[in-house]
């Protein structure tokens, strides 16, 4: 499947491109710049305005074949002269921090380490280039982007008025596995730095509704799990909390009851027949998914994932301590089990 590029990536274009105009006087049509791994990669123009003292330049976000809410995007970084070294600034569209736990101090821009050092350096290094002093003023602005925030995690990590600018390889890699379990990871420290005393994960929205009415947790505590499990169990062992509660459907509270941590339908399945032994009832074996399953077998079905659910959970969390609960519900939210 086709990469694409990071905000970061093209934040980091777009100011040099702006360098290039304000220091220099290019007309650039196309920038290149260099990722932390090295690779070159080229983006064009699709933005510009020019004055003496600043310029601004935007680049079209191309995420490649990632679903990401930010293809499509205009990314537009303004270099403006200044005194006083590098600072970043967050126009319309970019978010600002207001919690603690994520790597950037509240009150700041979120823009993300790693683009600012990308930034940072294209700054540095223009300015010896051009033989002007590395003072300078960068604003990133995405129009639209607080309407795009809506759709991310930003609102619940205490990001207010719009997007982060991301990165750490300027890469987007389609569908990444990593990136969404880094994103339970910053959930998570979000939530320890605010001192939640109690943390939910979810497989989806109506799970995660359905726990969230059930125990009155703040949308801090809610964290998107989805199939990762055993990712966000395993960060949890090494960064406690005191409560944890582990919500789903039927299908992929049974696949965790069975002893799954990756609850993905491509890389985990439901052993029929060894559901069928273990709750006595040889009909199960025939079963073409989990909710059959459970319309065969009923309540017992269910109460004995809940608690199997609730064993996986504590092998996982092996010794940390953290007191766990399980809720199992139907596709409507209503719970079928609770352990």
């Amino acid at each position: 499947m086709r990469r694409g590029w990071t905000t970061g990536a093209c934040a980091t274009a777009a100011v040099r491109a702006g360098l290039c105009a304000l220091w220099g006087g290019a007309q650039l049509d196309e920038v290149q710049i260099t990722l932390p791994k090295g690779e070159r990669p080229v983006f064009k123009i699709a933005h510009r305005e020019v004055t003496a003292d600043w310029v601004e330049i935007g680049i079209t976000k191309d995420a490649g074949d990632d679903p990401d809410v930010t293809h499509g995007a205009l990314i537009i970084a303004r270099v403006a002269r200044s005194l006083g070294g590098v600072r970043f600034h967050a126009g319309d569209g970019v978010g600002t921090i207001t919690k603690a736990g994520l790597p950037i101090a509240v009150g700041e821009p979120a823009i993300n380490p790693v683009p600012r050092q990308m930034m940072q350096a294209e700054v540095e290094e223009l300015a010896v280039h051009y033989g002007q002093a590395p003072d300078i003023d960068i604003t990133i602005r995405i129009p639209g982007g607080r309407a795009l925030a809506l759709k991310t995690w930003n609102p619940r990590l205490g990001i207010v008025d719009g997007l982060s600018v991301l990165g750490t390889t300027g890469i987007v890699r389609p569908f990444s596995c990593a990136a969404w379990i880094a994103s339970i990871h910053r959930g998570i420290d979000v939530a320890r730095a605010c001192g939640a005393p109690h943390v939910a994960g979810c497989t989806g929205a109506t799970s995660e509704r359905a726990v969230q009415a059930l125990h009155g947790l703040p949308d801090t505590s809610m964290l998107d799990m989805g199939d990762f499990a055993g990712g966000l169990m395993k960060y949890l062992r090494r960064h406690p909390v005191a409560r944890l509660t582990i919500g789903g459907g039927i299908g992929k509270m049974t696949k965790l009851a069975q002893g799954a941590r990756d609850l993905h339908s491509a890389r985990s399945q439901v052993d029929f027949t060894a559901l069928a032994q273990v709750l006595d009832q040889p009909g199960l074996a025939k079963a073409n998914t989990a909710l059959e399953a459970y319309t065969l077998a009923g309540p017992d079905m269910a109460q004995w994932v809940a608690h199997s659910a609730l064993a996986n959970c504590q092998s996982i969390l092996q010794s940390a301590d953290i007191t766990v609960d399980c809720v199992v519900i139907d596709r409507t939210g209503r719970i079928l089990a609770q352990s």
